[in-house]
């Protein structure tokens, strides 16, 4: 079921109404619960099993941990943890990769080698909840908060459906306290919540889908140039910015309508002057995952210079694995990991220039370099990345269309980028007035009517 749909609406409608009719809290627990559960089995009732069993192990481990006096005790409760959701997130995600990736190295070197592969469906949303999950129990195992007693709001926090498929990635210590009181259903939650998912469909079916039909015909085009080559890294960065921070706009704003405060996941990433500073807007809830969980772990820049450009490598390399299983992936995680690492050897604090040209020159390079990155991230294949490359050493002009629309769009994304950074507000048109508000409503309620491009399906329902 995706938020785009005449389905959800009717779905979002009927829960919302539930919900506020719904006083006791342990009803109003019980019906998320079932709702998150239809609406992530709406895709495939099987996926449910994977939750579920996720959800139990984390709960009983996390309980053990924090009763558990003997160290040895709690790490082998953790490991469970660990080894049950990580197991389930490498078979489904990336024992086919690694498996084909091994038997192409024996077969490249002479030797014949057949591996056992498993043709499975990858469980939607299954990195944002495994992360989830394991940044609770990882918490409860560094004392860093109290073991959730209540299973039903346990199992709320998992499933909430609003975040589940696409994030942003929760932590226990934000998000459970939510679910333990009432959370009252309110006018001026409406209108915040309405306002976010408003923000967010125009930025998903406005500027991203209609950035997605030059960026797959550039990529997919026989015949690269520069101006293929521009035009179509161009759309891809607007359309996953698009993509990405409107599903998040929305489930903040569906958050909001029921009463709940979910993080912010993108604050105008690309306006970084910085690549720390982009990895501080984009994504916040997974950068902030890898750099608590995975880059201070492995010892972060407490080792010296050459141990902290490895720790930085290592991070994002991980970071693009999380993303999809292809070697794509990987090597937009190394550019990335050079990207800190240079900009951190060169002295780079991730502080802004001082003056407004430099800010300008500065966030251009950093949009880049990005745009550089999203070539493999996009690509199906290092074929196809490399002819993107390749299309940049010859001169030609990309699709009329394309070399249009683009430009429109990115004017479009960076005015109100532009205006929420001047207003400190996620949502600037929450900065108007009544009047200007609903005005501000039909006008992307029109929008939307008139401009949206071909539905596509959010680019993070696969990782």
């Amino acid at each position: 079921m995706q938020f785009t749909t005449f389905t959800f609406l009717i779905f979002f409608t009927a829960v919302v109404a539930a919900y506020a009719a719904t006083q006791r809290l342990f009803l109003r627990n019980g019906l998320l619960l079932v709702a998150s559960y239809v609406f992530y089995g709406w895709w495939d009732w099987r996926f449910l099993l994977l939750i579920a069993l996720s959800t139990v192990v984390d709960f009983v481990a996390a309980g053990r941990i924090h009763r558990a006096s003997a160290d040895s005790v709690r790490r082998a409760w953790l490991t469970l943890s660990c080894v049950t959701n990580l197991g389930a997130l490498g078979l489904f995600k990336y024992y086919g990769f690694f498996a084909t990736s091994l038997s192409e190295l024996f077969n490249s070197m002479g030797y014949q080698l057949d591996v056992f592969t498993l043709n499975v469906i990858l469980p939607v949303g299954i990195s944002f909840y495994t992360f989830q999950t394991l940044s609770y129990t990882i918490d409860v195992y560094r004392r860093e908060m109290e073991p959730e007693r209540q299973f039903l709001v346990f199992a709320v926090f998992v499933a909430f459906f609003p975040q589940l498929v696409a994030g942003p990635i929760e932590r226990g210590r934000t998000m459970l306290p939510q679910f333990r009181r009432i959370q009252p259903v309110t006018i001026d939650g409406f209108i915040r919540g309405i306002s976010y998912v408003l923000m967010g469909l125009f930025a998903k079916l406005v500027l991203a889908d209609n950035a997605a039909a030059i960026a797959n015909q550039a990529f997919s085009s026989g015949s690269h140039n520069l101006g293929n080559t521009l035009t179509g890294t161009y759309a891809f960065a607007i359309q996953i910015y698009g993509d990405f921070a409107g599903y998040s706009s929305i489930a903040i704003g569906l958050g909001a309508m029921l009463g709940f405060k979910i993080s912010p996941n993108f604050c105008q990433p690309y306006l970084a002057t910085s690549f720390r500073e982009f990895w501080q807007r984009w994504h916040i809830s997974l950068s902030s995952w890898l750099r608590d969980y995975l880059y201070i772990p492995l010892g972060g820049n407490r080792g010296g210079s050459w141990a902290t450009y490895r720790n930085l490598m290592l991070t994002m390399i991980l970071g693009g694995l999380w993303h999809g299983a292809a070697w794509t992936f990987v090597i937009w995680g190394v550019l990335h990991g050079g990207y800190l690492a240079v900009e951190r050897a060169f002295g780079g604090s991730g502080e802004s220039p001082k003056t407004r040209w430099g800010r300008t020159l500065a966030s251009i390079l950093v949009f880049h370099a990005v745009c550089l990155a999203w070539i493999f991230f996009r690509a199906a294949s290092f074929g196809q990345a490399f002819a993107m490359l390749g299309g940049l050493l010859r001169p030609g002009m990309g699709a009329p269309m394309g070399m249009l629309l683009v430009p429109l769009l990115a004017l479009i994304g960076l005015a109100v980028d532009r205006w929420s950074e001047a207003t400190g507000e996620a949502v600037p048109i929450l900065r108007l007035g009544p009047v200007g508000l609903g005005l501000a409503w039909a006008g992307i309620i029109i929008a939307i009517i008139l401009f949206a491009g071909e539905p596509q399906t959010f680019i993070y329902f696969q990782f």
